[in-house]
Protein backbone atom coordinates (compact mmCIF):
# COMPACT_ATOMS: atom_id res chain seq x y z
CA UNK A 1 0.00 0.00 0.00
CA UNK A 2 1.54 3.38 -0.70
CA UNK A 3 1.62 5.43 2.31
CA UNK A 4 1.31 8.53 0.14
CA UNK A 5 -2.32 7.58 -0.70
CA UNK A 6 -4.80 10.70 -0.10
CA UNK A 7 -6.94 7.87 1.51
CA UNK A 8 -4.40 6.82 4.13
CA UNK A 9 -4.92 7.35 7.88
CA UNK A 10 -2.40 10.14 7.84
CA UNK A 11 -3.48 11.82 5.44
CA UNK A 12 -7.63 12.36 6.04
CA UNK A 13 -6.50 13.68 9.98
CA UNK A 14 -4.12 16.27 8.04
CA UNK A 15 -7.27 17.16 6.05
CA UNK A 16 -9.68 17.29 8.86
CA UNK A 17 -7.05 19.27 10.55
CA UNK A 18 -6.54 21.28 8.04
CA UNK A 19 -10.57 21.86 7.55
CA UNK A 20 -11.05 22.89 11.24
CA UNK A 21 -8.41 25.22 11.01
CA UNK A 22 -9.76 26.82 7.81
CA UNK A 23 -13.18 27.30 9.73
CA UNK A 24 -11.66 28.87 12.63
CA UNK A 25 -10.03 31.40 10.38
CA UNK A 26 -13.13 32.05 9.09
CA UNK A 27 -15.34 32.48 12.13
CA UNK A 28 -12.79 34.77 13.71
CA UNK A 29 -12.56 36.86 10.07
CA UNK A 30 -16.40 37.38 10.05
CA UNK A 31 -16.43 38.09 13.70
CA UNK A 32 -14.02 41.10 12.93
CA UNK A 33 -15.30 42.28 9.93
CA UNK A 34 -18.63 42.28 11.67
CA UNK A 35 -16.96 44.65 14.50
CA UNK A 36 -15.34 46.66 12.34
CA UNK A 37 -16.17 49.85 12.33
CA UNK A 38 -15.12 52.87 8.96
CA UNK A 39 -15.46 55.93 9.85
CA UNK A 40 -16.95 57.78 6.98
CA UNK A 41 -18.33 55.01 5.42
CA UNK A 42 -21.58 55.23 4.17
CA UNK A 43 -23.09 51.91 5.24
CA UNK A 44 -21.95 50.23 8.30
CA UNK A 45 -21.23 46.65 8.51
CA UNK A 46 -22.53 46.04 11.91
CA UNK A 47 -26.28 47.26 12.80
CA UNK A 48 -26.05 50.23 15.34
CA UNK A 49 -26.17 49.48 18.92
CA UNK A 50 -29.78 51.12 19.88
CA UNK A 51 -29.69 54.13 21.70
CA UNK A 52 -31.54 54.78 25.28
CA UNK A 53 -32.22 58.03 26.51
CA UNK A 54 -33.56 58.98 30.45
CA UNK A 55 -35.31 62.43 30.67
CA UNK A 56 -36.51 64.15 33.52
CA UNK A 57 -40.36 65.14 32.75
CA UNK A 58 -42.22 67.10 35.28
CA UNK A 59 -39.83 66.85 37.87
CA UNK A 60 -39.53 63.12 37.69
CA UNK A 61 -37.14 61.01 36.10
CA UNK A 62 -38.08 58.86 33.32
CA UNK A 63 -36.90 55.88 30.76
CA UNK A 64 -35.74 54.14 29.41
CA UNK A 65 -36.74 55.86 26.58
CA UNK A 66 -35.47 54.42 22.54
CA UNK A 67 -35.29 57.06 20.12
CA UNK A 68 -38.22 56.75 18.57
CA UNK A 69 -40.12 57.11 22.12
CA UNK A 70 -38.15 60.08 22.59
CA UNK A 71 -39.01 61.46 19.02
CA UNK A 72 -42.75 60.69 20.04
CA UNK A 73 -42.33 63.04 23.60
CA UNK A 74 -40.42 65.59 21.65
CA UNK A 75 -43.21 65.95 19.32
CA UNK A 76 -45.10 65.89 22.29
CA UNK A 77 -43.70 68.76 23.53
CA UNK A 78 -43.20 67.12 26.89
CA UNK A 79 -39.43 67.05 25.72
CA UNK A 80 -38.09 70.47 25.19
CA UNK A 81 -34.54 71.90 24.57
CA UNK A 82 -34.67 72.76 27.99
CA UNK A 83 -35.37 68.99 29.55
CA UNK A 84 -32.30 67.45 30.97
CA UNK A 85 -31.80 64.54 29.31
CA UNK A 86 -28.69 61.05 30.16
CA UNK A 87 -27.86 58.77 28.02
CA UNK A 88 -24.66 56.08 28.42
CA UNK A 89 -22.43 58.03 27.08
CA UNK A 90 -22.82 60.87 29.39
CA UNK A 91 -21.08 61.31 32.63
CA UNK A 92 -23.34 63.90 34.08
CA UNK A 93 -27.43 64.81 32.96
CA UNK A 94 -27.39 67.63 30.07
CA UNK A 95 -29.59 69.99 28.53
CA UNK A 96 -31.14 68.21 25.12
CA UNK A 97 -30.01 71.12 23.67
CA UNK A 98 -26.37 70.08 24.30
CA UNK A 99 -26.66 66.81 23.28
CA UNK A 100 -26.40 65.84 19.38
CA UNK A 101 -28.08 62.68 19.08
CA UNK A 102 -31.10 64.20 20.63
CA UNK A 103 -30.40 67.71 17.95
CA UNK A 104 -30.69 64.85 15.63
CA UNK A 105 -33.95 63.56 16.34
CA UNK A 106 -35.80 67.25 17.03
CA UNK A 107 -34.52 67.79 13.07
CA UNK A 108 -36.04 64.89 12.25
CA UNK A 109 -39.32 65.01 13.83
CA UNK A 110 -42.19 66.92 11.98
CA UNK A 111 -44.03 69.93 12.91
CA UNK A 112 -47.31 68.67 13.66
CA UNK A 113 -49.70 68.97 10.87
CA UNK A 114 -51.82 71.87 10.21
CA UNK A 115 -54.01 71.77 7.46
CA UNK A 116 -54.63 75.37 5.56
CA UNK A 117 -58.29 76.35 5.20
Amino acid sequence: MDDSSFFSIDRLVEFGMGMAVAQQMVKTMNESMTNMHIPGAMNSMAKPKEKFFYAMIEGNQAGPFSEQELARLIAEKKVSKETYIWMPSLPNWKMAEQIPEVLKLVALTPPPFQQNK
